[in-house]
């Protein structure tokens, strides 16, 4: 490893070390205090209320609890702080506890963990569903419980560290396709029929860092064509993508015809835990064979209970999504009047291009200093030239919130020479109204 003490990006301390593991350790640490003492560290704002369209955050500057524009929350419908949800999940606390105590398959299985699981997979019109502790375990588990080595995994090269960690886990030959680009894909499918390997494909359904959807119809139909099976993360399409909320597969009119399709609770449910939906066959097999399933303590009994709550939500009421997407659709005009690449975006994910990490920290700190506070993605999350803010729209936020969020963008695109310059030599301007 080279001496790099004094390194001011964070991948100058993504390498193995040399002869000391704790040589980036402690070079990093070095960076963490810089940027702390600058102001520039921004992580771990703690959060001094529900978080809705505005939160109340312990502003790490002043030490003062200060109000903000909450533009980085991933529950899309503050389904979070709903009275609904949180008055089941208070009453789940006194008649269950607080936690279960036990891992899934012995005691720490209630009815209300039985009922959220029926109510999964009614949702994806599937036979049946399993519940994880987190997201994060439902990809690494189902994926290392149905690949074995011999096998292959392939990936949208955009999808989640976690399907990629359980790509690993399984000893899986790991195949990677360029973003979007199924004819790739079907390349790598048609070598694998005819060597006999037995194939997961694998996609997110909205790309966490890019905010656009995957080309599900195509993917199950070169699947369906070389005896692959499809497996989907509906993380960030959840409640919001197709017209019924139910996902990409609701967006393609594939609702049931997934072979496997796994979430998170923790996005816009605002809760905890992961699932899969599939055949029964197929989740029996993950209940006995998915490791972070078994070993792992079962979601406590007020967390089932306050998701199960947001389920009939997302069945009953889609006032709130619609409410989202003029949201969405509202935001995604106007940034690109203004010259901001949001890329493909199509769902409450928007990128906002920044570039460079140097300048990505500078304008994060802008922003929370005029009282927005969004996601700030550096590498490895991105590439280290793609740098962005993610901005995350809610349902609740307000068309005056929006346009002071997008008049911040501009002057900020403006600064720091990020926005596109017209054929005199001036920066863009949107026209905002």
């Amino acid at each position: 490893m080279n001496d790099k003490s004094d390194g001011d990006k964070w991948s100058d301390y993504y390498d193995t070390g040399g002869d000391d593991i704790f040589k980036k350790v402690e070079g990093f640490e070095k960076l963490i205090k810089r940027e702390e003492a600058n102001t520039a560290c921004i992580f771990r704002r703690p959060v001094m209320s529900a978080t809705g369209a505005r939160v109340k955050v312990l502003d790490p500057e002043s030490g003062k609890v200060r109000e903000m524009i909450m533009m980085g929350s991933n529950s899309y419908l503050s389904l979070n702080a709903s009275e609904e949800v949180i008055e089941a999940s208070m009453a789940a606390a006194r008649k269950y506890g607080y936690g279960t105590g036990s891992v899934s398959l012995y005691s720490g299985t209630t009815d209300l963990h039985l009922e959220l699981e029926r109510r999964i997979a009614a949702f994806y019109g599937c036979e049946d569903a399993i519940l994880y502790p987190t997201g994060y375990a439902a990809n690494v588990g189902t994926i290392s419980a149905l690949l074995r080595p011999g096998n292959a995994a392939v990936n949208d090269m955009f999808n989640h560290a976690s399907i990629f960690d359980g790509c690993l886990l399984s000893g899986a030959t790991l195949q990677r396709f360029a973003h979007g680009r199924t004819r790739q894909l079907e390349r790598i499918l048609k070598r694998n029929l005819e060597k006999n390997i037995g194939t997961l494909v694998i996609t997110d359904g909205v790309f966490s860092m890019e905010g656009d959807v995957a080309q599900l119809d195509e993917i199950c139909t070169l699947a369906k064509k070389f005896n692959a099976r499809v497996m989907i993360d509906e993380a960030h399409a959840l409640g919001v993508i197709g017209p019924t909320g139910r996902g990409t597969a609701d967006l393609y009119k594939l609702n049931g015809q997934v072979d496997v399709t796994v979430g998170t609770l923790s996005k816009l449910p605002g809760g905890i835990g992961g699932y899969a939906a599939g055949s029964k066959a197929v989740v029996d097999y993950l209940r006995y064979y998915a490791r972070p399933f078994f070993f792992s303590t079962s979601i406590p009994a007020p967390v089932v209970a306050g998701l199960i709550e947001v389920f009939k939500i997302l069945e009953e009421d889609s006032g709130p999504r619609e409410a989202l997407w003029r949201n969405i659709n509202y935001a995604v005009v106007k940034l690109k009047e203004i010259g901001y690449d949001v890329g493909k975006s199509a769902s409450a994910i928007i990128p906002i291009m920044v570039g460079e990490e140097a300048t990505l920290k500078q304008f994060a700190v802008d922003l929370h200093r005029r009282g927005i506070y969004m996601s700030y993605v550096a590498y490895p999350a991105v590439p280290a030239k793609r740098c962005r803010m993610r901005m995350s729209l809610l349902a609740q936020h307000s068309r005056e919130d929006i346009d002071f969020v997008l008049g911040v963008l501009e002057e900020l695109g403006n600064k720091y020479g990020i926005l596109p310059q017209n054929s005199s030599g001036d920066r863009k301007k949107g026209n905002r109204k």
